[in-house]
């Protein structure tokens, strides 16, 4: 059966790979012969613990995680880690955090709760359009971590090279661009991601975290879920786990092995994010808001400059049938989110329709 299926440019939740979703859509009534769906299984049972067990196996597998990092599975998205990272890694109630976005600033709002933020860089004087130069940045002997978003989805960068931390851990967030490209995840003492653009469905986060950092002398009153301690002595199974996404990441983390793994990914995406980018540079109306050597190949902001204009572009687009390409309302414009599971083919169709619609504006 064939679906009449869209290019969703949406920033998250995003597409999903369609032989996944096909996979999916054959176990959904009955997985495997146990005569339920997932949605109805016990997270205690024999059938429901080879699924987590698998989904943890295909990812250390994929990314190549050392055996001295937890992976945890947790309810919420990130923006609960905003408060949970500080909660629990500041022993000296101070941390570095880089401002590159949206993102980055609001987990720096929420860290302030906790202990001392140090900025030590920002983009801000720019509209977050690029990353700073992060070589030689002023940590503190007494800084517990440095913190960064690696991608910003609302703003379109990333980070081609990680800061020098200067011995101090790294945490990043990665939602955006979880699983897009190889990670060394030596690199990090902690990585966290929602997986509702690149990997599942929403209302889960990733945690990947080194087993040293998982500490046990916290503050008492803080909430027992927030702990990573709690996770990690259970299997993330303390409570009922959002079971249905485990299962359908699984499905992903097993697809992403069966074409070539994060390298296979990586050149897909930078394929897929070129075809976009050739036609902004190339184009007299649309223009990129990102810095070159900062462009994310997960989420490309654009404008024309008139925001009349782009609010036309958008509704053309709709209309055409290529959703959610309406920007950020806090910036404006129009923003092409490419996640893993878009293929180029719809970064070309898109494409196509811009080279029309200047075309014909152009007249």
């Amino acid at each position: 059966m064939k679906y009449n299926r869209t290019f969703n440019f949406s920033a998250g939740p995003a597409m999903m790979p369609e032989p996944v979703l096909e996979e999916i859509r054959d176990e959904v009534l009955n997985y495997r012969g146990s005569g339920m769906s997932v949605m109805e299984m016990s997270h205690r049972s024999k059938v429901y613990q080879q699924i987590i067990d698998e989904a943890e196996a295909d990812l250390r597998d994929l990314m190549g995680i050392p055996d001295n990092y937890k992976v945890l599975f947790i309810q919420g998205g990130a923006t609960m880690q905003f408060a949970a990272v500080p909660w629990n890694l500041m022993k000296n109630g101070k941390a570095v955090y880089v401002e590159t976005g949206a993102w980055s600033k609001k987990a720096i709002e929420e860290a302030r709760k906790y202990g001392e933020v140090i900025v030590a860089a920002s983009s801000k004087d720019k509209n977050y359009s690029y990353i700073p130069d992060c070589s030689n940045l002023d940590i503190p002997d007494d800084a517990d971590y440095v913190y960064i978003c690696e991608n910003e989805t609302i703003h379109g960068t990333t980070w081609s090279k990680l800061p020098d931390t200067k011995g101090k851990i790294l945490v990043s967030d990665q939602s955006s661009m979880f699983l897009s490209k190889p990670c060394n995840v030596s690199d990090y003492g902690l990585i966290y991601a929602g997986v509702q653009k690149n990997v599942g469905p929403a209302g889960m986060v990733v945690v990947i975290i080194r087993e040293d950092l998982i500490r046990e002398d916290l503050d008492p009153k803080m909430p027992i879920y927030m702990r990573y301690d709690t996770h990690s002595k259970n299997g993330s199974m303390y409570n009922t786990p959002n079971t249905w996404a485990i299962y359908c990441c699984g499905k992903v983390f097993k697809y992403l092995k069966s074409i070539g793994g994060l390298e296979a990914m990586h050149k897909r995406n930078i394929e897929k994010a070129q075809v976009i980018y050739d036609f902004l540079d190339s184009s007299k109306m649309f223009k990129g808001t990102v810095e070159k050597e900062s462009r994310s190949l997960m989420n490309i902001p654009f404008v024309t400059g008139d925001a009349d204009l782009d609010a036309e572009v958008v509704a053309a687009t709709k209309a055409a049938g290529y959703d959610n390409l309406k920007g950020h309302k806090s910036v404006g414009g129009l923003r092409a989110s490419v996640y893993n599971a878009m293929p180029k083919e719809g970064a070309e169709a898109l494409v196509d329709f811009l080279k029309k619609f200047e075309a014909e504006h152009s007249k």
